[in-house]
């Protein structure tokens, strides 16, 4: 029996991992159950789910080149339509991140509006805060470095 993509077999439990278990299906093939396939909640243990010997049905969800086989048990478990996962959208199908400023300025002050300072205003303003922080900051420190009040220079 050729194993493909999508069909569901039966299979009997060979072995139990941390991260899975191997199935042996039909024809004499070992496939694997990942954890996270197992059952669609959290599995924290696979032998709380699994036992040697379990006959357990199976999709098949991929077949590597290399012959090694993935399987799924909550795949397999037909569910009516409106529990089925639905997909995802794509990254591709989202709307492009604009970054020519139509957003405005989104500084340390939340949103500002429409960017309407030129480059020149901006560059003044920054150096006039830095000037303003240094020299507190030289206030500061000059007057906890003790001494009888004399300042160093």
């Amino acid at each position: 029996m050729a194993i493909e993509v999508g069909t569901k077999v039966e299979g009997k439990v060979t072995g139990i991992t941390n991260f899975g278990a191997f199935v042996e299906l039909p024809g004499g093939v070992t496939g694997l159950v990942h954890i996270s396939e197992i059952a669609d909640n959290y599995v924290k243990d696979v032998k709380d789910h699994l036992k040697l010997d379990d006959v357990v049905t199976v999709k098949v969800i991929n077949v590597d080149k290399d012959g090694k086989i993935g399987l799924s048990i909550r795949k397999a478990v037909d569910r009516p339509v409106e529990q089925q996962e639905r997909p995802r959208p794509s990254r591709d199908s989202r709307p492009p991140f604009k970054r020519d400023g139509d957003f405005g300025d989104r500084g340390r002050g939340g949103f500002r509006g429409p960017n309407k300072n030129s480059f020149e205003d901006k560059v003044s303003k920054f150096l006039k805060d830095s000037e303003e922080r240094m020299s507190s900051l030289k206030k500061n420190t000059e007057s906890k470095r003790g001494g009888r009040g004399a300042k160093r220079f």
